[in-house]
């Protein structure tokens, strides 16, 4: 069937095109102005936007389906606005064989909700110690390498690791901290974490890791320069200013590294864990105001590619715990864009289509996908938000089973509207 939607504002990376009415059909936008339909969807107030596509979300299936499964999040993140999500190999057991990203595609394939991407883990069992085979990962449909929630001790397998995924045309995607610098680390180590006497995660863990990743990567695309292959490295969830500098150095030297940066690091610091709260525990932790005035900065400038997510939800037993036992990780599909739209667009005057840009192109180039703007012919993975609603975040009603958030109660707008993929309604709001 063919939709039409009607008197909406076109926004994509590339800017603001004014009002119109956005025929489609067959999967694809067949007009930016007008035709006859077999339903109208009525935009007026409403924005139109690329879907957003978040590279780094962990979807727990298989093996955790306790604290979500591929129906809850690929739901949750249709509501949040996402067309497509990449859901993270660190499950029970590990992504790591041809056959589980296969099973995982199926099983997707008969879920109404955001488009699904799989990665699969960089070694086996995500062990760190034997790498998996990239050309059968890449065949069966993986987009990308990683041991994300693990971090790549052994520097000699990660270059091994790179030059193999290269061949394959895959990125290489690393949980950017030195294990032995974090060791038992719950917070970021600075004042707060001395005051409150809770072992810290220092800055240093983080931007040793880049700058060693970062000499791998330089070494690598060296030693490949003669074969015409390039290594491509992702560096997850960046949260420091030096991190920052590190990476803008290495792009200002041509080396092929992409970041994506969180919502939370994005919006808050370690000052929030003064009620030692463990709604706040991540991983890398929440770091200090002036990392996120970089980070923010960095959004902006393009040092950092996109938005990831890090969505990575856990039973309310499991958060409840003390900060010492409590898990590392939120929800968050469903706020990413509101709280950014708010907090960066409304609040500090960021240009929308920048915000539109790091959840849209800037995510898909670092996976080596096509970027999707609003244009005749386009793919029909649309996301409809509104600009001026305003409401309260509440995890009550969010479709994923993590029922929390650390911005329970803000005031939010930009919330969406509806989530359209190849053109079909996947999400819509409620009346």
């Amino acid at each position: 069937m063919k939709r039409l939607i009607k008197n909406a504002t076109l926004v994509d990376a590339r800017g603001n095109h004014g009002k119109a009415d956005v025929l489609i059909g067959e999967g694809r936008i067949l007009s930016l102005s007008g035709g006859d339909a077999d339903e109208a969807i009525e935009a007026d107030g409403l924005m139109l936007a690329p879907g957003f596509f978040d590279p780094h979300a962990h979807l727990r299936e298989p093996g955790q389906e306790v604290k979500e499964d591929l129906e809850s999040g690929l739901k949750a993140a249709a509501k949040g606005g996402y067309t497509g999500v990449v859901a993270m190999p660190n499950t029970t057991p590990p992504i790591d064989t041809p056959e589980a990203v296969q099973a995982l595609y199926k099983r997707a394939r008969a879920i109404p909700g955001a488009r699904l991407y799989v990665s699969a883990a960089l070694t086996q069992g995500q062990e760190g110690a034997r790498l998996t085979e990239a050309g059968l990962l890449k065949a069966a449909g993986a987009v990308l390498l990683t041991d994300d929630g693990h971090t790549n001790e052994d520097g000699g397998l990660l270059a091994l690791g790179l030059r193999y995924a290269a061949s394959y045309g895959l990125p290489v995607a690393v949980h950017a901290e030195n294990a032995g610098l974090r060791r038992n680390g719950v917070m970021n180590e600075g004042p707060v974490s001395e005051r409150l006497g809770l072992p810290g995660n220092p800055a240093v863990a983080e931007t040793a890791r880049i700058a060693r990743d970062l000499e791998i990567l330089r070494y690598v695309q060296q030693a490949l320069e003669p074969t015409g292959h390039t290594p491509r490295l992702h560096v997850q969830h960046l949260s420091t200013a030096r991190g920052l500098e590190l990476i803008r150095a290495a792009k200002a030297d041509g080396l092929p590294v992409t970041t994506e940066v969180t919502p939370h690091h994005l919006t808050l610091t370690d000052a929030v864990l003064e009620g030692m709260d463990p709604i706040y525990k991540v991983a890398p932790p929440l770091r200090t105001q002036a990392d996120v005035e970089a980070l923010i900065q960095g959004l902006e400038d393009g040092t950092i590619d996109g938005i990831g997510t890090d969505h990575a939800p856990h039973t309310l037993a499991e958060k409840e715990q003390d900060l010492l036992r409590a898990p590392f990780g939120i929800p968050n599909l469903e706020v990413a864009f509101p709280l950014l739209f708010t907090e960066l667009v409304l609040k500090r005057g960021l240009k929308l289509e920048v915000l539109i840009a790091r959840f849209t192109d800037g995510p898909r180039r670092a996976l080596g996908l096509e970027p999707i703007h609003l244009e005749e012919g386009a793919p029909a993975d649309l996301v409809l938000f509104a600009p001026n609603a305003e409401r309260p975040v509440d995890p009550a009603h969010f479709v994923s089973k993590a029922k929390f958030s650390p911005w329970s109660g803000w005031k939010l707008a930009g919330w969406p509207v509806a989530t359209l993929v190849e053109g079909q309604v996947v999400w819509r709001a409620e009346a």
